[in-house]
């Protein structure tokens, strides 16, 4: 009966196992077991003349008849990249440092200043990039005439580049084609990773114009660098609307047209998500618009969105504002900037139980100030909140180490004839009072919890870069000398040793090798999730050693 509950249980992980790698593959994410067929794609050059890197060159989007958008080379300047020079703005703040081209007024580079590279620590993350092997980007112009674009050589007006000591820096670009008049004005504020970008267009022809404002990211389809083995997370884009909700799709469903989202609106939001960090684009005000993806390029793709001006009269100007943030996806700074903006933070089915947690643990961490401590306080919690489920499921392993003896004898006496060798052991379960499901079940019972702290630990970017004690300086990085995988190695070698010893000495050998094998992977998780579990088995075994030795059965010596 022991060895087909280890087989079934060792089929039911197996297939959970299975089952959630199926489900990372199916959000586009690399298998743990299946190489990918494009894990690292080169990033695509521009058009001709134009060089790897150099603004990506990415279509002008172009409203179809059909009211799809569509990529249109007649929309795209005639002066190659090349041939137009333009000049690096830089503006620092104390939480961002953005690089501003005047070619197109396109946001190329994004320093996030706060928050560390997951490669080498001395340097800060670069979030918006614009080189060989990177493109991110975000983008705006206008469509529906000859007027200035992304590609549009646009003039910086004079004013400071660096906040100092006031708490706002605007950075006002200007540029006129076909009589229209464009002017972007990029407003940063101290403290924030908001920029508030408005567009102004003058109409200085002399006929009525109706311009359409795009804004549109551009990213390649890579993963972002210094993702964990065994850790995979979401990189894609998302698109949020008050009728459609939350829709995200990986870069995968931009490529073969199968992206499924809303196409039109007059609210909501586009982003970029990848772990731990967003960029969204969130238009101001109850205004039409066309939402699109696309592919660009090999390798890259765009989300965004189409806006009507309307018609503007001779003379007239008309303005429409947006607010881009771009940063780490802290839940109390992502309520505040827009409606269902939180949900970036997917923790899918997992959410009814997964927000609660998390909002527990903020309470936690205002009291403590550590997450490291926060972890273990929240460990103990969640412990002593299932303490009669595992109080039965040890109670019933601790019965079950008690008969084992007897279990013994009745397999040696009818080992030549199991069907009477079952019938022995339901006549000692039934008298001993024991359930061989006993301690089974009130662990099925708390996976859903601990999948969803597991899907918490993961996602808060509130871990990220946070130290606890000693040699973890970061929650979100692995152990970088291995101690809490080790620990965790050693509890569950403990706690196997205080389970009933299975009677095939196979088997006996296969469940002792069980925490080597797990332990192997969590060399490679994040040393807050090891924390967690570290802190869960030392619980563990406190609880069910007490229990042992309170059923009359003393622990065995390891």
């Amino acid at each position: 009966m022991d060895i087909k509950r280890t087989v079934l249980w060792v089929v039911f992980s197996v297939s959970l196992l299975f089952l959630w790698d199926q489900w990372q593959r199916h959000n586009g994410q690399p298998s743990l077991f299946f190489p990918g067929t494009t894990q690292i794609a080169p990033v695509a050059t521009g058009p001709a003349g134009a060089a790897a890197g150099a603004s990506a060159s990415t279509d002008v989007p172009q409203a179809s008849a059909s009211g799809a958008p569509a990529a249109s080379a007649s929309a795209v300047p005639a002066v190659a990249a090349t041939d137009v020079k333009g000049q690096i703005i830089t503006i620092t703040t104390d939480v961002v440092k953005a690089d501003i081209d005047t070619i197109g007024g396109e946001l190329k580079r994004l320093e996030l200043l706060k928050q560390k590279d997951t490669v080498d620590s001395s340097k800060n993350l670069v979030l918006f990039d614009s080189s060989a092997t990177r493109t991110y980007l975000a983008e705006t112009g206008l469509i529906g005439g000859p007027f200035p674009n992304h590609k549009s050589l646009f003039t910086a007006l004079p004013g400071v580049r660096t906040l100092d000591n006031g708490n706002q820096v605007q950075l006002v670009l200007e540029s006129t084609e076909g009589g229209v008049k464009l002017t972007k004005t990029f407003t940063f504020t101290r403290g924030d990773y908001s920029i508030d970008v408005k567009h102004t267009v003058t109409n200085d022809s002399g006929a009525p114009v109706s311009p359409s404002l795009y804004l549109q990211l551009v990213r390649d389809g890579n993963a972002p660098e210094g993702e964990q083995r065994f850790v995979h997370t979401f990189t894609g884009a998302a698109v949020y609307t008050d009728g459609s909700k939350f829709q995200k799709f990986a870069f995968d469903k931009i490529e073969g047209g199968k992206a499924d989202h809303a196409t039109k609106a007059d609210d909501g939001w586009f982003a970029i998500i990848q772990h731990y960090f967003v960029s969204a684009f969130i238009p101001q005000g109850n205004s039409p618009r066309e939402i699109f993806t696309k592919k660009l390029a090999t390798n890259l793709y765009a989300v965004g969105n189409i806006l009507p001006m309307g018609t503007i009269a001779p003379g007239a100007s008309a303005t429409l504002d947006a607010r881009l943030y771009s940063g780490p996806e802290e839940t109390a700074v992502l309520e505040k900037i827009a409606p269902g903006l939180t949900l970036v933070k997917d923790y899918g089915w997992q959410k009814i139980i997964a927000e609660p947690i998390f909002w527990l643990m903020t309470q936690i961490h205002k009291a403590l100030g550590n997450w490291g401590w926060t972890i273990i306080a929240l460990t103990v919690l969640i412990k002593l909140a299932f303490f009669p489920l595992s109080a039965a499921s040890y109670r019933s392993m601790a019965k079950m180490k008690l008969v084992t003896p007897k279990m013994t004898s009745i397999r040696e006496r009818f080992k030549s004839e199991p069907q009477k060798m079952n019938q022995a052991m339901m006549e000692l379960y039934k008298t001993e009072k024991i359930n061989p499901l006993g301690g089974c079940l009130p662990i099925v019972i708390q996976i859903p919890v601990f999948l969803s702290l597991y899907s918490v630990l993961l996602s808060s970017v509130e871990f990220r870069n946070a130290p606890w004690l000693g040699w973890i300086h970061d929650l979100a990085a692995p152990d970088p000398f291995y101690i809490l995988p080790v620990l965790m190695a050693v509890s569950m070698f403990i706690q196997t040793k205080l389970n009933p010893t299975p009677p095939d000495p196979m088997q006996a050998k296969v469940m002792l090798f069980m925490p080597l094998i797990f332990s192997v992977m969590f060399f490679f998780f994040p040393s807050g999730l090891v924390l967690y579990w570290v802190t869960n088995n030392v619980l563990s075994i406190a609880q069910q050693w007490v229990i042992t030795r309170k059923m009359g059965s003393a622990p065995a010596k390891a």
